[in-house]
């Protein structure tokens, strides 16, 4: 009975109250969307009121896809580039588009060449609705069709951009297929299970706004701290801004604003990606100051939830390793198995039992919502990396404490592709 109690409470700690409490807000949202559809009506904005900006770092692999992609969503008069002390053909390719490009000889960091984009172009006096999109994105062709309507409520302030990875770049082994398959997992998980749910009208508990493909509206980022200083990343600090400051809220629907960006597809850019995203909302976190309100109400249990969740599975992956080497040793010294020689083995095992159980249902639940089975032969291997994004979250809460960023940036490596190449990879959508 105790192991069945251990193996309960170790998948209620990874599984989190944040979870299944925003999950059951966003199952009423579908219900009621199911029983009663918005009614259609004219569109407050529309797409020549809206303005592409991008910060770009040496992304001459990918920026001509993506500038290809945003061709079908607005003119190249409408596309605005701002290239981050490029050193290759960026700016170059930039041009042969027809977009507007400044090219910055000095880095400023992605938060200040998007702060100098705005300023340089007058974007927020030109356009009612900036389109923030990284130089590896490609936004669907129905991005704008599905995501402006949501700024149909005076009250939303930005629209989140819902993500998928770009399958079709995969191509470098095992390694990469499973970080690969693993990022699309976290995406479809996080967003269908907490994002939705956070984005109801009266909830507004959406943490971030994704600096992949997102937008806003002008008059709010022109009251956004944007490029604060000391912080790794951007995006979780304009979106602490839009609640502290009370500006609106947050609109997120997983079939609307749909885009495929390139992920990282190799262990070290892996490692340096999730490790500065991790940074910098723990620094993001320390920065504001807690007020009164659902808003910090849910991020804070969420936090709290993250860091007991990574703590479960750092531990019973030292004990796991710890155990399984005891074990090896009685046996190579001529010892029958039995769980007495690996003292504490049950406890272990019970709880490692409640963390893979949790893993595979929502491995199972991904694989199904995005029509990849294949997904499920990498199960084992998701855990494996579930314990280094455990270890890289922690790491990263020691070094918001200790540590500032200067906000300078280096892409992942990127993986050429052909515009056809790209037009071929799905958009999962979940409808």
């Amino acid at each position: 009975m105790s192991d069945l109690v251990t193996t309960l409470a170790a998948a209620l700690l990874l599984l989190g109250l944040s979870t299944a409490c925003w999950a059951g807000v966003g199952g009423g949202r579908r219900l009621l969307r199911i029983l009663r559809p918005p009614p259609s009506s004219p569109h407050r904005v529309s797409e020549r009121d809206v303005a592409v900006l991008m910060a770009a770092h040496n992304e001459e692999a990918v920026i001509d896809t993506t500038l290809a992609a945003v061709e079908q969503l607005v003119p190249p008069e409408q596309v605005f580039v701002v290239s981050d002390a490029s050193s290759d053909r960026t700016v170059d390719l930039v041009r042969a588009r027809g977009a507007r490009v400044l090219d910055l000889q000095v880095g400023r960091g992605k938060a200040g060449a998007l702060v100098a984009g705005l300023e340089e172009f007058a974007l927020t006096r030109r356009f009612e609705v900036v389109m923030i999109l990284d130089a590896d994105t490609l936004p669907a062709a129905d991005y704008l069709t599905t995501g402006l309507p949501l700024f149909d409520d005076p009250e939303v302030a930005a629209v989140a951009g819902r993500a998928s990875t770009r399958w079709s770049t995969s191509s470098r082994g095992w390694v990469s297929r499973v970080l690969i398959a693993h990022r699309e997992r976290v995406y479809v998980l996080f967003q269908t299970l907490l994002k939705y749910g956070q984005a109801a009208a009266r909830a507004n508990a959406v943490a971030i706004v994704p600096g992949f493909a997102s937008m806003y509206r002008t008059d709010v980022l022109e009251r956004l701290d944007i490029a604060a200083p000391g912080l790794a990343i951007e995006d979780y600090n304009m979106t602490f801004e839009i609640h502290a400051k009370g500006l609106g809220r947050v609109a997120f629907d997983p079939t609307a604003a749909r885009a495929m960006t390139q992920d990282p597809d190799t262990l070290g850019d892996y490692v340096r990606q999730v490790g500065r995203w991790n940074l910098g909302f723990w620094q993001t976190l320390r920065r504001h100051r807690p007020r009164r309100s659902l808003f910090w109400a849910a991020v804070s249990l969420f936090a709290a939830e993250v860091v007991l969740s990574s703590l479960l599975v750092v531990v019973l992956a030292a004990s796991t390793a710890a155990l399984a080497v005891v074990t090896t040793v009685r046996i190579a010294a001529g010892e029958p198995w039995s769980w007495e020689m690996s003292p504490g083995g049950l406890p272990v095992a019970a709880a490692l039992i409640g963390v893979v159980v949790v893993d595979l249902v929502a491995t199972i639940y991904v694989a199904v919502l995005v029509r990849r089975p294949g997904m499920l032969i990498l199960a084992p291997a998701f855990t494996l990396v579930r314990v280094l994004d455990a270890v890289l979250c922690l790491r990263a809460l020691a070094h918001a404490v200790t540590r500032h960023s200067s906000g300078v940036w280096s892409s992942p490596t990127r993986r050429a592709e052909t515009v056809g190449q790209a037009a071929s990879s799905p958009n999962n959508a979940i409808s």
